[in-house]
């Protein structure tokens, strides 16, 4: 058994850019452990921080909890997620209670601010986790460097529209009701999509960009990702031998792990 850590910065980045895969890895008996950076508290219409963050991290465990996953915050607060030393250590903790294997985080390019450090701050961390000296909590050391994956942007697009291009896909559609159903579990943010992002329905959304990565990979629905491998993480396609014959390659490119 494989021990999968997806970690993103708010409640509800996971399900849209990575629930697929992890519901295909949780069906194989595979432990999945999903980790916000922040629990979305300015994420709301009409509640206050300390509620909206109740609200989201509640609606977050209910998602998880659809596939058997176990759910965890490190509570830095939305829009204060920054590349130093109290993130980067709160974050290193996140990896360490988790325990993982593979390690599963959001893309380095991105339009949201706490997106972008996120990646910056598990990339740090992944190498952090390991070093028995970087004391951040009650959670051990890891044995060694995770490996380390980056999703999707949203949109697949950086902060200037450009398209970021995976290096491999997911075939999500025989799993995308329960994706959809792990979004759906977000309740709150249907409101706040809404006026944030001028995006009326959340779920429609969520199918429109599934079938657009699908189309990379010629299959009805996708999910993208990355390796991350420079020195000293792991170079081996751990998360790619996992997901056997759900794992495709972009349709111009021979080997999906290339």
């Amino acid at each position: 058994m494989t021990t999968i850590l997806a970690i993103h910065a708010h409640p509800d980045d996971v399900e849209t850019l990575g629930a697929g895969a992890l519901k295909i890895l949780a069906d194989q008996g595979h432990a999945i452990r999903i980790v916000t950076v922040t629990a979305g508290d300015c994420g709301a219409v009409d509640t206050p921080p300390d509620e909206t963050a109740r609200i989201r991290k509640a609606e977050a465990a209910a998602a998880a909890a659809m596939i058997g996953a176990d759910y965890a915050c490190a509570d830095i607060p939305d829009l204060c997620v920054f590349n130093d030393d109290g993130c980067r250590r709160r974050v290193t903790e996140m990896i360490r209670w988790a325990q993982a294997d593979i390690v599963i985080t959001s893309s380095p390019e991105d339009y949201h601010p706490d997106h972008e450090a996120t990646s910056i701050l598990v990339r740090d961390a992944c190498f952090a986790a390991s070093v028995g000296n970087y004391r951040t909590g009650p959670s051990a050391p890891l044995a060694g460097v995770p490996h380390l994956y980056f999703m999707d942007p949203i949109g697949g697009r950086d902060r200037e529209g450009r398209w970021v291009e995976p290096h491999f896909g997911v075939d999500i559609t025989e799993v995308y009701e329960t994706k959809r159903a792990m979004l759906a579990a977000h309740v709150s943010q249907d409101a706040w999509v809404a006026k944030q992002h001028d995006i009326a329905d959340h779920q429609d959304s969520l199918a429109r960009w599934c079938r657009r990565r699908g189309r990379d990979f010629g299959v009805p629905m996708a999910e993208g990702f990355r390796q991350y491998r420079h020195h000293p993480y792991p170079t081996t396609a751990l998360l790619q031998d996992l997901l056997g014959e759900a794992l495709v390659a972009p349709l111009d490119q021979p080997s999906a792990a290339s």
